[in-house]
C-alpha cells in the first residue's frame, strides 16, 4: 500500500470510527511517518454571539477544555485502536472559531547536520530568547518556512502523490 492509499485508509477509518457528533463536519486526519494527527472543528458556542474581544476568546478556550476532558478516555481508546491497526501514534486537536489547540503531539527526534553558519541561526535564536534550546529553534524555523510557503508545500506535496501513483501503477519488482 503507497502512502496515499494508507492515508486515505487512516481517513476512512477514522470517520467511521469516531463517534457522531463530536466535530463539525469530517475532521482533518494527516498521516506522516510516525504519526496520524486527528483535528476536529467544534461548534462555536452559542454564547459566543453575545461577547468579543477576551471574553470571547475565554468562552471558546473554556468550550475547548471542556470537549478535552469529556472526551479524553474515549480518545485514548481511540488512539490505542488506531496505534494498533496501523502502528503509528495518534496525536488529537480541535479548532473552534479562530483557536487551533492540538492536545497531544509527538516529538520526534530528527538528525540534522549543521554547518557552523546554520547553528550560528540557531544560537542566536536561542541567545535572543526566541526559542529555548537549538531544538525549539530549528522547530521555530521549520514552522516559519511552512506558514511562509504553504501554497508551495502544497503544490509539492501534490506532485509526489502523483509519482507514488505512478509507481504504484509501474511494474512491480
Amino acid at each position: 500500500m503507497n502512502t496515499s492509499e494508507a492515508a486515505e485508509a487512516v481517513r476512512g477509518w477514522f470517520a467511521g470510527r469516531l463517534p457522531e457528533g463530536w466535530f463539525e463536519g469530517a475532521p482533518e486526519v494527516v498521516l506522516d511517518r510516525e504519526e496520524v494527527s486527528v483535528v476536529g472543528r467544534l461548534p462555536v458556542p452559542a454564547a459566543a454571539g453575545d461577547v468579543a474581544g477576551a471574553e470571547r476568546a475565554g468562552l471558546v478556550a473554556g468550550h475547548i477544555q471542556r470537549f478535552r476532558e469529556d472526551t479524553r478516555d474515549q480518545r485514548i481508546a481511540i488512539a490505542r485502536e488506531a496505534e494498533h491497526r496501523f502502528g503509528h501514534k495518534v496525536s488529537w486537536g480541535v479548532d473552534c472559531d479562530d483557536q487551533r489547540e492540538m492536545f497531544t503531539t509527538l516529538s520526534v527526534p530528527v538528525m540534522t547536520r549543521l554547518r557552523q553558519p546554520e547553528r550560528r541561526v540557531l544560537d542566536t535564536l536561542v541567545d535572543a530568547g526566541v526559542a529555548r534550546s537549538r531544538s525549539d529553534a530549528l522547530a521555530w524555523c521549520v514552522r516559519l518556512v511552512g506558514k511562509n510557503t504553504d501554497e508551495w508545500l502544497g503544490e509539492l506535496r501534490s506532485a509526489l502523490e502523483y509519482v507514488e501513483r505512478a509507481r504504484a501503477a509501474g511494474p512491480q519488482a
